[in-house]
């Protein structure tokens, strides 16, 4: 058994999926949601994007939230999405897309902006002239993959389907948990989800920081030292693959 105990901090469903895996391989976590999915309104320009998707050379899906969303709204709207031209920055958002009919292309070095904007075929799609590229996320985030596309001379238009809240919790919730629980670890799976960690955390972030903290890009990691987090762990992607891979290679701290 790991002597690792974490706290998970994804959406409720990828939450308790996460911890099913780490359980599996004998890592012990506890989930507390601190982004929560709520789904945005689709208005008239929403509209013409989802009936304008042929039109991209490259559609990007950034999430599963963002696959399932964008496949509810096409069906919606009885619209049949073009089968080529897809990409995901990781293989979980990749696959609730192929379970659809469609061809993804995923990089394999890692589920980050980095490593999908190294893929050929991205940047085979972006070397056509003219080549219009529509990101499909959140409200926010992402702005290192639109800015690097554009300086290579894309159009990058955005699809923005949901926001992501921070769930209403009672007031020292979230240290109540880490030391009833005797957590040792915290895992964040993006930079909102590390702004929800010390929002929540208020006064006590300042005990939280000196916890590892498991985050899934050098980006974050950068935003977790400014912060004041000490000890920084990037996994390098925010699969539980690449969790369990940086939670197997870490010294979880003494007891």
């Amino acid at each position: 058994m790991s002597p690792w105990r974490l706290l998970l901090t994804r959406p409720a469903e990828d939450c308790a999926a996460l911890a099913q895996s780490l359980a599996a391989a004998g890592v012990g976590s506890s989930c507390l949601p601190l982004l929560a999915i709520e789904p945005v309104a689709v208005d008239n320009r929403q509209r013409q994007v989802l009936e304008g998707l042929s039109g991209f050379k490259a559609i990007i899906v950034v999430s599963k939230s963002a696959a399932r969303l964008l496949l509810e709204r096409l069906a919606q709207a009885g619209l049949q999405p073009p089968r080529q031209g897809w990409f995901s920055v990781g293989e979980a958002t990749a696959a609730v897309l192929q379970a659809a009919g469609l061809a993804v292309s995923v990089p394999q070095s890692g589920d980050d902006s980095e490593a999908l904007l190294a893929l050929p075929a991205l940047r085979q799609a972006v070397a056509v002239p003219t080549s219009r590229i529509l990101i499909v996320r959140g409200v926010g985030g992402r702005e290192l993959l639109a800015e690097r596309l554009a300086e290579q001379g894309a159009s990058v238009d955005y699809l923005e389907l949901y926001r992501r809240c921070l769930p209403d919790y009672p007031p020292g919730t979230l240290m109540r948990r880490i030391e009833a629980e005797r957590l040792n670890g915290l895992v964040v799976s993006s930079g909102q989800g590390l702004e929800h960690l010390q929002q929540m955390a208020g006064a006590d972030w300042s005990r939280l920081a000196r916890l590892p903290l498991f985050v899934p890009s050098p980006r974050v990691a950068e935003q977790a030292r400014a912060a004041g987090a000490q000890q920084v762990v990037d996994c390098r992607g925010a699969s539980a693959t690449a969790l369990l891979a940086a939670v197997q290679r870490s010294a979880a701290p003494a007891s």
